[in-house]
Formats: C-alpha cells, structure tokens, sequence
C-alpha cells in the first residue's frame, strides 16, 4: 500500500509541476495561446481549469503526504530495537569516557604523578 501511495504522490508532482509551468504569472499562460473566437473552451474557461487542477492536485499531494505516513513500515528486528539510528547511538562509544592506560611495569623509568613546576612556585 505505501508503494502505491508513493507513487501517487509522484504522479500528483508531476502534474502539478506541467499544470503550474503551463500558468503564466500574469493571467496569460495556456489562455494566451487560444486568440480564435471559435474555441471549445473560453480563455477564462482555460484559466479556471488551470487554477482549479492547481487547487486539486496540491491537495491530493497533501492527503497522500499524510495518509501515507499511516502506511510507513514500523516492524521491529530480531534485536527488538525500533530503528537502525537507535542502534547506532546504542553501540556508539562515549568520546568523554577517559581511556585507561597500564601502569609503568618500572618505577625508574616511570615520571612522578604530581611534580611541582617553577611556575606555580610564584
């Protein structure tokens, strides 16, 4: 069902985008192409199509937008963990976590832990 909503969706866009470039700004567009009086449709028959296809179709695009947010697959995996960003952040390793290093095997070689610099003497 969300493959059908989604590629109702991209009809819905197309349409919209040839019916909203065919408009012209100004009121002109496809009616200005018409200058015969013998035509089917008026130039202001042109413009009101235009406009209410306009209308439609942004609201098609609304309601699929929003009904195909109740057809979004939502199965949880094996692990039982709702989205593959939640692993992530679940496996990921804290940067402020202070890493332990071995303690020197010599005490010769090791430095003094707390040595007072000339510095701080002042």
């Amino acid at each position: 069902m969300y493959t059908l909503i989604t590629v109702l969706l991209f009809i819905a866009c197309i349409l919209l985008i040839l019916i909203v470039l065919v408009q012209n700004s100004k009121g002109g567009g496809l009616a200005s192409n018409f200058q015969s009086s013998n035509q089917i449709m008026g130039v202001r028959k042109t413009t009101d199509f235009l406009e209410k296809a306009t209308w439609f179709l942004a609201g098609a695009l609304l309601i699929l937008c929003i009904g195909g947010t109740a057809f979004i697959s939502r199965e949880n995996k094996a692990g039982g963990s709702q989205s593959a960003i939640k692993d992530q952040i679940d496996k990921a390793v804290d940067p402020n976590q202070v890493p332990s290093f071995p303690a020197p095997a010599d005490a010769k070689t090791a430095a003094p832990a707390t040595k007072a610099s000339p510095d701080s003497a002042k």
